[in-house]
């Protein structure tokens, strides 16, 4: 029986590598992309053939940084993650110009407070919520909903940026960690209800050696990065590639999934 089934399937077996360039032709929206993490998504995307759509909300950083990509390859789009009328924007920039949307990235999140959740100011509880949870999900309504991008019928992909600090308490970010929670449940939710047609997944990541995440490490990056297996801190080229991966038909049969990226630190008993 074991002989007879293996035999049955000689394509899956001696399927040959996928490409170095995944994404020739494709189109990605990325938000938050004006540095750290979102930056270097688009960095990667692009570098495997995509054409990438950038959107933060500083127009001068987001110019700086789209001016690093070959002409004709990037588009940045300014405006605030959470504005209806700037997702409406972009998505009807897209597909003027474009006519088609592949991979949408949901990378914008915010976190204007340190501290215990018993002190917390309600308003920017209220704000985190809306942004890194409300956003996400009202970019990916968007999306499939456009009736110009024909992201179901391109195979549409979603990643969503959650966070470790959604797995296990963190210090000073809790409610951070609350929203992100909900980013890895909602990514769950919406890859059920939108196969086959489209795969939602989530990257994890722990603590990022970016502007963001500063007042996690800096000073102490030898302290923190000693709780890691891997002894370092992650780069945002570290997401990117796990960002790629599911993005990519490689990934071609997961949904659904959150894909820790930490270096280790919450097996070995760490936090964000």
């Amino acid at each position: 029986m074991s002989d007879s089934t293996s035999s049955a399937q000689p394509a899956a077996a001696s399927a040959a590598p996928k490409s170095g360039r995944r994404f020739e032709g494709q189109v990605a929206v990325i938000t938050g992309a004006s540095r750290g993490i979102g930056l270097g998504i688009a960095r990667r995307l692009n570098a495997e053939g995509a054409t990438v759509v950038l959107t933060a909300r500083k127009p001068e950083a987001l110019g700086e940084a789209v001016a690093e990509f070959p002409e004709g390859t990037a588009l940045a789009i300014a405006g605030k993650a959470d504005d209806p009328a700037h997702r409406a924007e972009v998505f009807d920039t897209v597909a003027e110009k474009f006519g088609r949307l592949d991979v949408l990235v949901a990378n914008a999140g915010i976190n204007p407070v340190y501290g215990p959740l018993v002190d917390m100011e309600l308003d920017a509880a209220r704000k985190i919520f809306d942004v890194n949870v409300l956003g996400t999900l009202a970019w990916v309504q968007d999306a499939v909903h456009h009736e110009g991008l024909n992201f179901r019928e391109n195979k549409g992909r979603v990643v969503t940026l959650s966070s470790v600090a959604g797995q296990i308490p963190s210090e000073g970010i809790g409610f951070y960690g609350i929203s992100k929670a909900a980013v890895s449940h909602l990514t769950k939710t919406l890859a059920v209800e939108l196969g086959p047609d489209i795969r939602v997944n989530a990257v994890a990541p722990a603590v990022v050696k970016t502007k963001f995440a500063t007042a996690l490490y800096e000073g102490r990056e030898e302290e923190v990065a000693s709780a890691y297996p891997v002894k370092r801190l992650g780069t945002p080229e570290d997401i990117a590639g796990a960002v790629a991966y599911l993005a990519s038909d490689d990934a071609d049969w997961i949904t659904a999934q959150v894909l820790t990226a930490d270096g280790g630190v919450v097996t070995a008993g760490g936090s964000a």
